[in-house]
């Protein structure tokens, strides 16, 4: 891997990530470093945009929000679109802004997709959301089969294909809407600006035998914290499943309990599977990013992650 830490004198501004697997204990390690660093947090994480979701989000207390200042949470409501490029533009503007303040920006999250635009500098398609072809496709996939999306993208854009999985139907309905309305492949139009900083990526990690239990741990205190009543909660206000919101992970577990299908004991462990599978999806991502410095997760955190970043 390769490594680049802040004392190297390249000119640019620092910017440092923190990010790791769901349940790593990322924000306490992120808030540390800020408090000791004069930092303020960009959060990666594309569910925590959404408000009233707290608790199956692992959202920050509003405690440790104002302990150091928190930028991207709580931007949309659970039913208002967020995209890709929304994000994009909000993170940079956030780490610029804090940088002219002298500052250290600390992108903080465990989107993988999010931290790789922001730290490889993305350009985004600016291509607005066509959303009755997209309920066209997805139709066609609830009767077809998303494999039959899936390739039909390999045939128009095999690159874009290669760096999606098969089963990730938004992406790919994304890809070939980019194509639908410009006519070129979306690989064609993401290329990549290196981004004006210096770049420390510090991966906080476990042996997964380690983080299982901690994982599962987590899980049960979400449910000690009242997530079955956050997720009535939005239930009760109308929000639909189909919401991104709804179907992401901690959420559409719930869904089989609502329509009398499974009980709060499956879904709950359903919940912990996923989230298993969740995060060796999430390592694949991590794997990717600019600047890696790992980190175990174990014993004295906070030190090694500023001796990493000060090395």
């Amino acid at each position: 891997m390769q490594n680049m830490t802040a004392s190297e004198n390249t000119g640019l501004p620092p910017l440092v990530a923190v990010v790791g697997p769901t349940g790593i204990g990322k924000t306490a390690v992120a808030i540390e470093l800020a408090q000791r660093l004069n930092g303020e947090i960009v959060g990666a994480d594309s569910r925590q945009v959404y408000r009233e979701m707290e608790i199956g989000t692992a959202k920050p207390t509003r405690a440790e929000q104002a302990a150091v200042p928190h930028r991207l949470i709580d931007v949309v409501a659970p039913n208002e679109p967020f995209s890709l490029a929304m994000y994009y533009d909000a993170a940079t503007d956030a780490i610029a802004d804090i940088t002219r303040r002298g500052k250290l920006p600390l992108l903080v999250g465990g989107t993988g997709q999010y931290l790789q635009a922001v730290l490889e500098g993305w350009q985004i398609p600016r291509v607005a959301p066509n959303w009755a072809r997209r309920a066209a496709w997805e139709a066609q996939a609830a009767t077809e089969g998303v494999a039959t999306l899936y390739a039909h993208l390999a045939l128009i854009d095999p690159l874009a294909a290669q760096g999606i999985m098969p089963n990730n139907l938004r992406r790919i309905i994304r890809a070939l809407e980019v194509y639908a309305v410009t006519g070129r492949p979306i690989s064609e139009r993401q290329t990549k600006v290196p981004p004006p900083y210096r770049i420390t990526t510090l991966w906080l990690d476990v042996e997964r035998d380690q983080l299982y239990p901690r994982l599962d741990a987590r899980v049960e205190r979400m449910m000690g914290l009242g997530l079955l009543q956050e997720v009535t909660s939005l239930v009760e206000r109308g929000y639909d499943w189909s919401l991104p919101a709804m179907s992401s992970l901690g959420y559409r577990e719930w869904q089989p309990y609502f329509m009398g299908e499974a009980t709060v004991a499956a879904c709950v462990e359903r919940l912990k599977f996923n989230t298993h599978n969740f995060v060796r999806k999430q390592t694949s991502w991590f794997k990717r990013l600019p600047k890696l410095q790992r980190i175990s997760a174990e014993g004295d955190v906070l030190w090694k992650a500023l001796a990493a970043y000060h090395t």
